[in-house]
Parts: structure tokens; C-alpha cells; sequence
């Protein structure tokens, strides 16, 4: 007869999975660096292929206020126009991507999107007569997400999280204004705007600030019929009332007569 002890049969071996908790950080952290370095991969794929056939891609590239500058709304941010250029945009979008994936996962997908998107339509409309391209102006939104989005929150984690971002790129503040002809300071300036808003309408969303509970007890309010709010009156320890029954001595002649003090 097989034993069991509280319904487990311990004449059979079985085996109990528990959650690893290392393993589940390493997961976290691959597909933290999975998508941005992907997405990398992606943007020296295409000029790869520019360098090998020859053909510039230019052309592809937000112009803006034509009808075929539109489609770099979509094609512009994965167009470099040389090494040294999607170079320097390696390795923030790599570290930026990282961290917006690691610590913001729920929404990143979405605030990818929204950058993408915003960023694109705005430099179609406002920007200089150009072919504009890179992918600059994406880091400058993830910049501006992460920074405004730890002071929206007011996690301690997340605005720490922000300050390292400012110590990493703040100088990038100077490629907002117009001080170099062949840079588009418009992708930069709209990118961080785009950023600045995505972080505001997403502040509800994701990680979030943690409440800690002292134990303290709020005073509850109750509503009487006049409409009136008054407050509860804290609680008091209850009194004890004791009520003595005096009765006279009885005389011969006369009944009892029972008298009730309070």
C-alpha cells in the first residue's frame, strides 16, 4: 500500500517547481536589451545596405510639407547618413532603450510608438525645407520621457532614475537650438517635447510610487440629513453607570416605598 502524507504519495519521488527569482530578473533584463539592441540591428542593417548597393535613401527622409516627405514619417528615424552618424546614436539608443524597457515594460511598447509617431508628424509640419533623418530625435524623447516621468510619479527610484539620466546626457540640452545648420534641431526639440507629453499622459500608468501604511486611522465623515458634513467624534472609553436602589426601613405600619437615584 502506498504511503501518503497530507495527500502526497511519498513512495514516489515528485518534484516541486519553485519560482527562481534570479532567473526571472536575467529574463527581464535579455528582453530589456532584446528590443533596443534589435532595433539597432535594424538601423545598421539599412545602411549597410546603402553602403554595399550604393543607393542613398535619402530621399526617404521626412521633407517636410510634401506629399512625398509623408512617408518619412515612418522611414526617417531608421535612415543615417554615414557610420559616424548612426554611430553616435548606437549606444544611447542601446543604453536609453534598456533602461525604458527594464524599469517602464507595461508601457514601453506604447511610448516607443507615441515618440515615434508624434515626433515624425510635428517635424513634417514645423521643420526647415530638408530632408530630415536620424533617429535622434527618438533618444531625445526616451531623454525627456525618463527625466519628466520620475518627477511626475515621485517614485525616489524613478526620480534617482532621472537624475542619471541628466548626469549621462545632459548635455544634449544644446542640440535643441539651432546652432548647427546640418543638424536638425527640430527632430531634437519636438523628440523631447513628444517625450515630455507621453511622460504626462502615461503618469498613471506603470510603476508607481509605493504607499506605505503607518497604521495611522483617518477620521471618517458622515453626511446628515441637512446636508451638513460633520466629523466623527473620536472614540472615547466607554463609562460605566451604576444606579443604587435606596429603600427605607420598613416601619410596621407601612409598605416599602422604592426610590431610584441616578
Amino acid at each position: 500500500m502506498a504511503r501518503s502524507f497530507f495527500g502526497i504519495n511519498i513512495d514516489k519521488p515528485q518534484i516541486i517547481f519553485i519560482p527562481d527569482l534570479m532567473q526571472t530578473q536575467r529574463s527581464k533584463l535579455f528582453f530589456s536589451l532584446f528590443y533596443p539592441a534589435l532595433f539597432v540591428a535594424l538601423l545598421w542593417l539599412i545602411l549597410f545596405y546603402e553602403q554595399v548597393s550604393g543607393n542613398s535613401l535619402s530621399e526617404f527622409g521626412i521633407y517636410p510639407r510634401t506629399i512625398h516627405g509623408l512617408i518619412g514619417i515612418v522611414t526617417s528615424p531608421l535612415l543615417h547618413a554615414n557610420r559616424d552618424h548612426l554611430l553616435s546614436n548606437t549606444f544611447p539608443l542601446l543604453i536609453l532603450g534598456s533602461i525604458m524597457f527594464y524599469f517602464y515594460r507595461p508601457i514601453a511598447f506604447q511610448v516607443f510608438f507615441w515618440v515615434y509617431l508624434m515626433t515624425g508628424v510635428w517635424v513634417w509640419a514645423a521643420a526647415r525645407d530638408a530632408y530630415h533623418i536620424g533617429a535622434s530625435g527618438i533618444l531625445y524623447g526616451f531623454i525627456s520621457f525618463l527625466f519628466f516621468s520620475g518627477i511626475f510619479r515621485k517614485d525616489a527610484r524613478l526620480m534617482a532614475l532621472s537624475l542619471f539620466v541628466v548626469f549621462l546626457y545632459g548635455g544634449t540640452i544644446w542640440g535643441i537650438l539651432p546652432l548647427d545648420p546640418g543638424i536638425s534641431f527640430e527632430s531634437h526639440l519636438l523628440g523631447a517635447l513628444a517625450g515630455l507629453i507621453t511622460a504626462y499622459n502615461f503618469k498613471a500608468e506603470g510603476p508607481q510610487a509605493k504607499v506605505y501604511d503607518f497604521g495611522d486611522e483617518e477620521e471618517n465623515a458622515k453626511i446628515d440629513v441637512s446636508g451638513e458634513q460633520e466629523t466623527e467624534a473620536p472614540f472615547q472609553q466607554p463609562s460605566i453607570q451604576i444606579t443604587y436602589t435606596i429603600v427605607p426601613e420598613k416601619k410596621p405600619d407601612e409598605r416599602p416605598n422604592d426610590t431610584t437615584n441616578q
